[in-house]
């Protein structure tokens, strides 16, 4: 026998790990006192194995590993006496689980004790079954428990009864052998027997639809009666909590009363009584009171309709909001959301109360009111509850505003019940707190101003005012205004459209271009709105001739910025100041009404075709139009001596200086012009270049009607869409089978037929992408010559019975990969493979030879009007790509 493990006790051991001032000590105790105890298992030592598994539970909670004394529980268990089975049962409760394959040893061992006369070994087999139940477990010793429920000592029951609980939870299946022995100690007096029986039933009536019929009609009106006793008992001190006699039995009754009463119109009639007199007799003093409070209003919500009962509990919950205690206010907050659904009328009368709960110093209140503050809003209440809301923002906390700028945008959008108050509360948000609201919101309010034509001069005069008067900069709050003074700068300064409700005011041209020389010069603006502010001065330098120096003498300051983005804008637009005036007031006319479904559409990520012309301008192009404009995709800003005055604007002349094109050669030239065909005007040459068909009583059509009528539903930020950097995500708009080649100025032609592959080598075909409602197929070809690039044509094959409109396919590729994307055939996709859609991709691995291709792709259409987004990686290119 090893001495020292005999020779040490536990509170010894104690004493030596709390001695140990390092962590690296302790660690040489506790190993120890395992490698004693290991020579105590190994010599089968029974005198100090209750000892030894003290100790081993010790260790165990201290982190460390003890599995090597499971069976030594196993054998204190099948002891015969009593303080070695306790010491057995706790190691086993605490030193195994469920998951524990030895628990199969041990159930022979429980069902003896549980079958023991001595009522306290009985108890200690309940408790160990009732911790570590497993399902096997839990089949084979039901029936003793459920013979254990009837047991004569209150205290046997009340562990029978919980550990009924976890066999039900176990295995369900074994429910209804537990609903008449659970139904029979609903009638206790005992509370600690009848406290587990209510829970035992509830639990039963979760699980089994047997059980839960059973309940409402056996037990229904018991257990109010048992209700009405507790609530109207005297003084008991054995019970009672804070003056209430066992708040816990209340709770638990109330907890089963809510599920018998749920979705049942009779038994909920028989509750409600005793309900409204514990909701109105509850003292409200104490902690205790109002738990019971809390599960009663929880109740009265959850039973079949009772409009007086829910007022009076929605009332409780309002009294709840007025305490001090934050946690009963929260738990008020989080009950009045689900309330709302069910009387929205009564908790709108509490809305100044949850209103004051918005500015409350905690936290998780102003974020949970907030929340219920959204939910109270209707059209009805909408401009008081915003104007309180804008008028808090103020105010608030720095790390609250991102919250409350949030949902104040989302009122607004949602309930505004006119443009104009939604325009006065947005620059309202914004002037306060700009920095915090999102790109979309601003975006959708430029889509609402420019809807609004009545309104353009009010609202670019009120973004002036806000301007001026903003203590500091925010951000978005400048590029509305930047993006209003150049679109409506001749409105502020003519004072059009004014209103009763405005006050005069006297804006000059100079001073419009201060707004947009401050934004571009402001130390905290971003890229964004100095770029936005050059595209806003260039507008000016049309709209404003007689400042159209001084604002290119602004624009020309930029020309030496290190911002390559910044620098690049300046020296065009300066270009097109100098040396295009004929083509300046066309180019930056003002933008087209934006279509407000479009614009929604485009957030969802249905956009029409967007393409980004050498000077950071942006057009959006009508569907079946890929390429912007021949006269304006032109490098129109050539850098070269250009000293010649300004052609003019009319006619064939000004599509051949524009184009760098002999019109009156190319009419003579064969194959162009027929012997008996008329001569071809500019406008011709033009939709000849876009191929774009006419009639003739449309041909003489002037130049700018006709890019004009290609601009259709812009984004509200298309002036911004240059500055997106170019990236591997290449999108296109779907284009009209059969539609002629149209000619790229940049990069030559480009047919929207597959490159032909009659000179390169033959790749197989494979499968890039099949799910049960859409096929991918992609075919290869390569030119002879030029290994890098790669042909692709996408195959799309609709395998579900619904059309797919809405037909975008996307795709991205590592950096060593160059991605081009032709239009697609079309946008709509026949349902059950009648038809197919396909799209041609070229690739440029400028790794040839030592890398593979790789490509990520996402499928975006509509089915049903539903948006489907799909996605996937392709990895089985062919080798040699």
């Amino acid at each position: 026998m090893n001495p020292f493990s005999s020779g040490t006790r536990l509170r010894d051991m104690i004493r030596a790990i709390r001695a140990c001032k390092t962590a690296a000590e302790e660690r040489a105790v506790v190993r120890k006192e395992c490698a004693a105890i290991r020579t105590s298992i190994n010599e089968n030592d029974h005198d100090y194995r209750h000892r030894n598994i003290a100790k081993l539970m010790f260790i165990h909670m201290l982190g460390y590993p003890t599995h090597f004394g499971q069976m030594e529980c196993l054998k204190l268990i099948a002891s015969a006496e009593f303080p070695e089975k306790r010491i057995g049962y706790l190691g086993l409760m605490l030193l195994l689980d469920e998951r524990q394959e030895v628990l199969m040893l041990v159930t022979n061992s429980l069902k003896q004790d549980l079958n023991h006369a001595n009522q306290y070994i009985v108890g200690l087999a309940l408790c160990a079954l009732g911790n570590i139940c497993s399902a096997e477990m839990a089949r084979d010793l039901a029936p003793e428990v459920e013979r254990l429920l009837q047991f004569r000592d209150p205290n046997t029951r009340k562990k029978a009864a919980l550990c009924a609980i976890r066999i039900i939870k176990k295995v369900p299946d074994l429910a209804e052998n537990f609903i008449n022995p659970a139904a029979v100690l609903l009638k206790e007096k005992h509370h600690g027997v009848l406290i587990t029986g209510v829970q035992l039933c509830t639990d039963l009536c979760k699980v089994s639809a047997e059980a839960l019929e059973y309940c409402r009609k056996k037990c229904t009106e018991g257990l109010v009666r048992t209700l009405k006793d507790v609530a109207n008992s005297p003084y008991a001190p054995e019970y009672d909590i804070a003056g209430i006699t066992d708040p816990f039995l209340h709770i638990r009754l109330l907890r089963l009363l809510r599920v018998l009463g749920q979705g049942d119109a009779d038994a909920s009639d028989l509750m409600n009584d005793i309900l409204a007199q514990v909701a109105t007799k509850t003292e409200t003093n104490k902690n205790a009171g109002n738990a019971i409070l809390y599960e009663c209003v929880e109740t009265i919500m959850s039973i079949e309709d009772n409009g007086g009962l829910r007022v009076l509990a929605i009332n409780i919950l309002g009294r709840f909001l007025s305490n001090r205690d934050n946690n009963i206010r929260y738990v008020a907050l989080n009950m009045l959301m689900k309330a709302i659904t069910v009387d929205t009328q009564a908790v709108q009368r509490h809305r100044a109360t949850i209103l004051e709960c918005v500015k409350d110093s905690d936290a998780s209140i102003r974020k949970r009111a907030l929340e219920l503050v959204y939910l109270l809003i209707n059209e009805s209440n909408v401009k008081p509850l915003t104007k309180e809301l804008i008028e808090y923002l103020e105010r608030s906390d720095q790390e609250f505003k991102g919250d409350l700028t949030a949902k104040i945008c989302s009122i607004i959008a949602k309930f505004s019940p006119e443009k104009i108050w939604y325009i006065d509360q947005m620059l309202k948000v914004l002037s306060e707190a700009g920095n915090f609201v999102k790109d979309e919101v601003w975006h959708a309010l430029i889509v609402v101003i420019s809807n609004a034509s009545d309104l353009h001069g009010y609202t670019v005069r009120a973004l002036y005012r806000a301007f001026q008067t903003s203590a500091e900069q925010q951000e978005t709050l400048v590029r509305v205004a930047v993006w209003c003074i150049g679109e409506y700068g001749d409105l502020l300064v003519k004072n059009v459209g004014m209103l009763d409700i405005e006050d005069p005011i006297t804006v000059t041209e100079s001073d419009a271009v201060d707004v947009l020389e401050v934004a571009i010069k402001h130390h905290t603006s971003d890229l964004t709105t100095k770029a936005m502010s050059l595209i806003a001065l260039l507008k000016l330098s049309s709209r404003f001739p007689s400042s159209s120096e001084r604002i290119q003498d602004i624009i020309i300051q930029n020309r030496g910025s290190l911002v390559l983005e910044l620098q690049q804008r300046s020296i065009e637009f300066n270009s097109v100041i100098e040396k295009h005036q004929n083509i300046r007031s066309a180019l930056v006319e003002r933008m087209p009404v934006l279509d407000e479904a479009t614009f929604i559409g485009r957030r969802a990520g249905s956009m029409p075709a967007t393409v980004s012309t050498s000077n950071g301008a942006s057009l959006n192009l009508p569907n079946g139009v890929t390429k912007p404009p021949a006269a304006l995709l032109v490098d129109l800003l050539d850098l070269s001596s250009d000293d010649a005055p300004a052609p003019s604007s009319s006619g064939a002349d000004f599509l051949q200086d524009l184009l760098g094109v002999d019109l009156s050669a190319a009419s003579k030239q064969p194959g162009i012009s027929g012997t008996n065909q008329a001569p071809r005007t500019g406008t011709d040459v033009l939709l000849d270049l876009l191929s774009i068909e006419t009639p003739p009583a449309q041909s003489s059509s002037s130049i700018t009607d006709i890019l004009s009528s290609s601009q259709v539903n812009k984004s509200p930020d298309a002036s911004l869409e240059g500055l997106s950097s170019p990236s591997a995500l290449s999108t296109q708009a779907a284009t009209p089978a059969g539609a002629a080649p149209m000619m790229d100025l940049l990069d030559g032609f480009v047919p929207n037929s597959p490159i032909p592959e009659d000179n390169g080598p033959v790749y197989p075909s494979i499968v890039a992408f099949e799910s049960s409602s859409l096929r991918i197929m992609f075919n290869f070809s390569k030119a002879r010559g030029n290994p890098q690039t790669t042909s692709i044509q996408a195959t799309f094959t609709n395998l579900s019975p619904n059309v797919y409109t809405d037909f975008i396919f996307q795709a991205a590729v590592p950096k060593f990969l160059q991605l081009h994307l032709d239009p697609a055939s079309s946008n709509t996709l026949p349902a059950s493979g009648n038809g197919s859609i396909t799209q041609n991709l070229r690739v440029t691995n400028s790794q040839h030879g030592k890398k593979s291709l790789v490509m990520r792709m996402r499928i975006a259409y509509k089915s049903n009007d539903e948006d489907i987004l799909e996605e996937g990686q392709i990895n089985n290119f062919p080798r040699g790509l």
